[in-house]
């Protein structure tokens, strides 16, 4: 029998979605088929007291300390094999700057942007010459955490503070009108699409887990021509950045039916009602068959 272990909390902003994460993985594990070993990390030390006795780890970690690629260094330096990409793509991908930087050089449309590390940076005359609203959030960070749509010059100082309490760099990026979508790639392979529509103006914290403003999640058959484009952006990006296992690639659709690259997720949510889950569901995969996949994946 496998000894599988899930590792999931966290010190990053992002430790109560990763409980979540990890509690959904230790409850929908085949227990007929694996040992389960919970790997709960309270403060960083926590990380080099896993069992090297595991056979393979699912990583239910998310945000700094967990998708940065640090655990992963960790991990292989006790032997111990895990699912989900490696050290460096994982710590490129968690860069919004480093991700849209490469994306760009490999043909994939993104929004522009601008990066600052203290508020002297700020270029106000670049971001004029964007154009208003700008979404300003930490580089480094996720699930919408410190993350704001700046309508006017007045805010953007205070939205750029925040920021930078949770990460070195903050990214001052164009905002890009349209659809939210999300595509769900396991060793290379792109499941069903699923589109985000949120009654708030961005698919923010509150609207990712909140239970009573929630954002509506629908599987989506997209016409042929889009469908092609954004699988074959997909495959793109997983190329591009070297991705192994498993990734949640995010995407915004224009009117005038642009794909724009959000970002990479290399630790995407693994709640019973997470992105993913919902994605394989509509392929006829329960969670339970879905944790196989991804434990079986990257070999």
């Amino acid at each position: 029998m496998k000894k599988i272990g899930v590792i999931y909390g966290g010190v990053s902003s992002e430790r109560e979605v990763s409980l979540k994460s990890g509690k959904a993985m230790i409850s929908n594990l085949d227990r007929s088929k694996y040992e389960i070993i919970e790997c709960r990390i309270d403060k960083m030390t926590d990380a080099f007291n896993i069992d090297r006795s595991i056979d393979k780890a699912l990583i239910g970690l998310h945000g700094k300390f967990g998708e940065d690629g640090r655990v992963q260094s960790i991990l292989e330096s006790m032997g111990i094999d895990y699912c989900g990409c490696d050290p460096i793509t994982s710590g490129i991908l968690m860069d919004k700057n480093f991700t849209k930087t490469i994306a760009r050089q490999n043909g994939i449309l993104t929004a522009d942007w601008t990066i600052v590390k203290s508020v002297e940076d700020i270029d106000y005359d670049l971001i004029e010459e964007m154009g208003y609203p700008v979404f300003i959030k930490p580089n480094s960070g996720g699930s919408s955490v410190a993350t704001y749509m700046i309508k006017k010059k007045e805010d953007v100082e205070a939205a750029v503070v925040d920021g930078l309490k949770y990460d070195e760099i903050v990214m001052i990026e164009k905002y890009v009108k349209g659809e939210e979508y999300t595509s769900f790639i396991l060793d290379g392979e792109v499941f069903p699409t699923i589109k985000i529509s949120s009654d708030q103006e961005f698919f923010d914290f509150e609207a990712k887990y909140s239970t009573t403003n929630g954002a509506k999640e629908i599987v989506v058959e997209l016409e042929k021509n889009m469908s092609d484009k954004l699988k074959f952006n997909s495959e793109t990006c997983w190329k591009a950045f070297n991705c192994k296992g498993y990734v949640r690639v995010d995407y915004i659709i224009t009117e005038d039916k642009d794909i724009y690259l959000l970002e990479i997720n290399t630790l995407p949510g693994m709640t019973e009602t997470s992105l993913i889950p919902k994605s394989a569901a509509a392929r006829g995969i329960s969670y339970s068959q879905l944790l196989d996949k991804l434990i079986e994946s990257g070999k």
